[in-house]
């Protein structure tokens, strides 16, 4: 018998005796494994193939894909890289046991991602299935730098994903972890269980804008969190579901000097809509910062990460006492190697289908990083104008506008909005959500038939495309749906040509896709209102 062979006899004798993992495993269907390892959201419909979000496991070329402030199709140079990933991981594994051969893979991830973002080697990285499950790790993670179960202070609470209610107060966000285990949702995660604060951004004015007083009402909410003699987690926004900021850095700045090492910041930027710049000052203040590879960069969902500052990983490791329910939500692969104490408290359990995923994000981020400073810039500012113009030109769009702030803080080419946001109108008057939830399906499949029309209607009304999912407000009352279009980073790598002739007419091209997909809103909507006897539209 083969060395390699012998090996690979040993590896499946011992997970017989203990682990649940065997190299067999890995030679689950690519694309099976891509959505396995996290909580039902990733399920396919088994008729369609695609997830919630309209996103199969493997790449669809055909589809254009503005959705990136929600969910990405994979693209073939992602799932390439996954595929040889798992090849490479096979290999080792003949070799060596295949926790310890994907621990240390996972560990050589952490230092890519960290290249990627020119970070600091003393910035750790707990990786994780979601941005949600992250949620969890940064609550976990507070209590032991706090010394006590905090309050958690939610900042943009009405424009973050559906599960941040739950995780904000300790509680489960599905009926199912990514380790399998049946919860019950938005019951108590043993151990984690506490309080929380929601702080909106929504004006309560008629027009959709960002409060005046979010700083305000942040510092309220922590001074009478301390009233109570409650230590606090402060959950902030960079950026929200619609592409806002809060607090401002100049309330940051407050809560340092009234409240020095007493606030736990925690920095939701699952959008990955920052620049290098400020999320280093971020890291370099103590906050800890949640992101991901599935949104901004167009990873597959979902790939969940916790950057953790130099500052605050020794007190972590020393962390005596350990909340029983975090261990349902992560295993000992997900915690950086340097963190032995806290890391020997979890199960060896690896996650193929949340490492897969982290592999074709990282895929997407270094092709992103590839590309130029300049042309990153020079392409998102172009593109930020363009959909711009389309949308104000668009007789049945409105706007919602993007506040920017300026703080100092070199943002890079995240100096311009990359998601656009708008309501649906018909005579002035915003449509329904049910509407608007079936004009957002409705780009996401062929149309020419139920449409009809000329030549270049039905053409149109052909393409299928992705937008970000609708955004449901409460306006007077009454629920209120937003679209948006998304700059993501496959935009802006598929448009880089070192020609820069080229790189222009691939910027052009992008921008008439999105003329398109506006038509297409057009048209759809158009329809709904000519022949309301005809099930143009699914509401």
């Amino acid at each position: 018998m083969s060395t390699g062979a012998s090996r690979l006899a040993d590896i499946e004798r011992a997970s017989e005796g203990g682990s649940r993992y065997r190299l067999r495993d890995l030679f689950t269907p690519l694309d099976t494994l891509l959505v396995s390892g996290g909580d039902p959201r990733l399920t396919l419909d088994p008729d369609h193939r695609v997830n919630a979000y309209g996103c199969a496991a493997s790449p669809e070329p055909e589809i254009w894909n503005l959705a990136s402030s929600t969910a990405s199709t994979i693209s073939q140079g992602a799932y390439d890289r996954a595929a040889l990933a798992r090849e490479e991981l096979m290999h080792k594994c003949l070799f060596d046991e295949v926790e310890v051969a994907f621990d240390a893979r996972c560990e050589d991830m952490r230092e890519e991602l960290r290249g990627y973002l020119q970070l600091s080697p003393r910035v750790d990285i707990v990786f994780s299935p979601s941005g949600t499950d992250s949620q969890l790790h940064a609550l976990f993670l507070a209590r032991a730098v706090l010394g006590a179960p905090p309050v958690t202070i939610v900042v943009g609470a009405d424009q973050t994903g559906s599960g941040t209610s739950h995780t904000a107060a300790g509680r489960h966000f599905s009926t199912m972890t990514a380790s399998g285990l049946g919860v019950r949702k938005d019951g108590a995660v043993a151990g984690l269980a506490g309080d929380s604060i929601a702080v909106p951004l929504l004006d309560a004015a008629p027009d959709i804008a960002m409060r005046a007083d979010a700083d305000a009402a942040v510092m309220r909410a922590i001074e009478n969190s301390f009233a109570q003699g409650r230590c606090v987690l402060l959950h902030i926004m960079d950026s929200s579901k619609l592409g806002w900021r809060a607090p401002s850095a100049a309330c940051l700045d407050e809560i340092a000097r009234r409240w020095p090492r007493k606030v736990q910041v925690v920095v939701d930027a699952c959008q990955a809509r920052l620049g290098r710049h400020r999320l280093r000052s971020y890291l370099d203040r103590g906050f800890m910062v949640l992101m991901t590879g599935s949104k901004f960069f167009g990873g597959p969902a979902f790939s969940g990460a916790l950057l953790v500052p130099k500052g605050l990983a020794r007190s972590i490791d020393r962390t005596g006492a350990i909340t029983p329910g975090i261990l349902d939500y992560a295993g000992r692969c997900d915690w950086p190697m340097a963190w032995t104490a806290l890391r020997s408290r979890f199960e060896r359990r690896p996650n193929f289908g949340q490492w897969l995923r982290w592999e074709a994000a990282l895929a997407e981020i270094g092709s992103y990083y590839a590309v130029p400073g300049a042309f990153r810039a020079g392409a998102m500012a172009e593109l930020a104008s363009g959909i711009d113009s389309m949308i104000a030109l668009s007789p049945s769009l409105r706007p919602v506008q993007n506040p920017s702030e300026t703080d100092g803080v070199d943002d890079e080419e995240f100096a311009r909005s990359t998601i656009f946001p708008f309501t649906l109108q018909r005579g002035g008057e915003p449509v329904s959500i049910a509407e608007t939830s079936a004009v957002h399906r409705a780009l996401a499949r062929d149309m020419n038939d139920e449409i009809g029309g000329s030549a270049a209607d039905r053409q149109v009304a052909a393409q299928r495309s992705l937008v970000g999912q609708p955004v449901r407000l409460e306006r007077d009352g009454k629920p209120q749906g937003l679209l948006r279009l998304c700059v993501g980073a496959r935009l802006v790598t598929e448009a880089w040509s070192a020609d820069a002739a080229q790189a222009q007419k691939n910027l052009q091209h992008t921008l008439d896709r999105i003329a398109h997909v506006l038509v297409k809103i057009e048209l759809l909507l158009d329809r709904a209102a000519t022949a309301p006897g005809k099930p143009v539209l699914e509401t």
